[in-house]
């Protein structure tokens, strides 16, 4: 993965912001293709970098289907750790 993609990576962006983020797309209350201008009008303009940097130019299902799975695959991720007793 290019240097770039790295620094713009989702991994970044807290889940809770990320959950945050999906609700707002569930409930139409955000637009897409995302903006910087609807980013910050979302109230995510500490992680405009990371979003746009993966999310702009797509379409809501696909906004949807690609924090659905970051979500996923962090709470797989999580399910994984050893836990300790």
């Amino acid at each position: 993965m290019p240097p770039a993609m790295l620094q713009n990576a989702l991994v970044r962006v807290p889940t809770e912001d990320l959950k945050r983020f999906l609700a707002l797309l569930h409930r139409g209350e955000m637009q897409c293709p995302l903006t910087p201008v609807e980013v910050t009008r979302c109230g995510f303009q500490i992680h405009m970098d990371h979003l746009l940097g993966h999310l702009r130019g797509l379409d809501a299902p696909a906004v949807r289907a690609v924090l659905t799975a970051v979500l996923l695959e962090r709470q797989a991720a999580l399910e994984r750790m050893p836990r300790l007793v």
